[in-house]
């Protein structure tokens, strides 16, 4: 029960007792006489007092039962909360031992390494057959779980399979010298791991980069390593193994992304400035044509004036003359008289000869 609902029960207690005090004193002094005959007690005072004294017992009263009604709820809320945590924290330690479970087989172990690098590749953007592939295998025969296509024809390969049997061990270790023991066991695990990946064929100065990345699909397992063993990132990258997170491999992922993407730019700007290149040899020849074509069409206008200009005028100056010569052989048609070439008329004797005939 609440403090403050405490006091009030003591407050309300003594004003009970109090109220009950005073009331036997008012039944005694109205019992009594009054001694030596002197003036009565004021009883009605002590009556209304001992009212007013219940009235406030009785408002005690209501206020704590209102106490205890609140503190029933609360209670109860109390109650309901830790019931729903421990059913909570059952439903954890189901869902911990189905997944320790789970893990406890190497199989099921690749496929979840498998499920987490997915995840974190199609967050990345990355498309399975144009970013990566997977399983493909090498020419040494062996198989990388992910192999990244970059840009030069280059790869960088990656391995999601990694050893956390001893890690489990030092989760359900009891003592601190399990735990120490299990934990040294798992370190070793990793740098063997770290070896076996640096000793495989998945460097190769030619194809691919000069890197692996080794895929830990928890963080907490990533920093558990890290925690219990500072210098691994130095042994691993001095091998050319990158240990890669779910974060990291992401931030990794998007250095990978934005090479190839800048690559693809490249390519596409020496297509178009190929196409530029092809575009201005057709112009070349495509403004040549039109130059021949302009000259042709300059030469049949100088052409066009010409025939519309002096050939159009002598031609219509030879008809004029035929048309003056028909007019006038048709005057001389009328009088009689003949026309010559020239276009003169005469006696017809001058006209038949020439002009020694009639001098002569």
């Amino acid at each position: 029960m609440p403090a403050v609902a405490l006091v009030a029960v003591v407050a309300g207690v003594a004003l009970v007792l109090a109220a009950g005090a005073l009331g036997v004193l008012v039944r005694l002094l109205r019992a009594a006489p009054a001694p030596g005959g002197g003036p009565e007690v004021p009883v009605a005072r002590l009556d209304e007092r001992v009212a007013g004294l219940g009235a406030q017992v009785q408002q005690l009263g209501e206020l704590v039962r209102r106490f205890e009604q609140q503190a029933a709820r609360h209670h109860g809320e109390v109650v309901a909360g830790i019931e729903q945590v421990v059913t909570s924290g059952h439903q954890l330690a189901e869902t911990a031992g189905a997944l320790r479970e789970a893990l406890a087989s190497p199989r099921a172990r690749g496929q979840w390494g498998e499920r987490m690098a997915d995840d974190v590749l199609r967050m990345a953007g990355m498309v399975e057959g144009v970013t990566h592939v997977k399983q493909r295998a090498l020419p040494d025969g062996t198989v990388p779980d992910v192999t990244f296509l970059l840009p030069g024809g280059r790869h960088l390969h990656m391995d999601v399979k990694f050893p956390i049997d001893n890690y489990l061990r030092h989760l359900d270790a009891v003592t601190d010298a399990e735990r120490a023991a299990t934990a040294r066991a798992f370190v070793r695990d990793v740098r063997a791991r770290v070896k076996e990946l640096a000793e495989r064929g998945y460097r190769h100065p030619d194809t691919t980069v000069d890197a692996v990345l080794l895929f830990i699909p928890n963080e907490s397992v990533w920093s558990f390593v890290h925690e219990h063993d500072p210098q691994l990132i130095d042994v691993a990258l001095a091998q050319r193994v990158v240990l890669c997170s779910p974060v990291t491999l992401f931030a990794v992922l998007a250095v990978v992304r934005q090479a190839v993407e800048q690559a693809q730019l490249s390519r596409t700007t020496d297509e178009v400035l190929r196409g530029l290149a092809a575009f201005r040899a057709e112009w070349s020849r495509y403004v040549e044509a039109v130059e021949v074509l302009e000259r042709r069409f300059a030469t049949a206008q100088r052409g066009l004036e010409e025939l519309a200009g002096p050939r159009r005028r002598q031609l219509e100056r030879q008809l004029d003359r035929i048309d003056d010569l028909r007019a006038r052989r048709a005057d001389a048609a009328e009088t009689g008289s003949d026309v010559d070439e020239g276009g003169s008329a005469g006696p017809p004797d001058v006209a038949r000869t020439g002009p020694w005939e009639a001098s002569a």
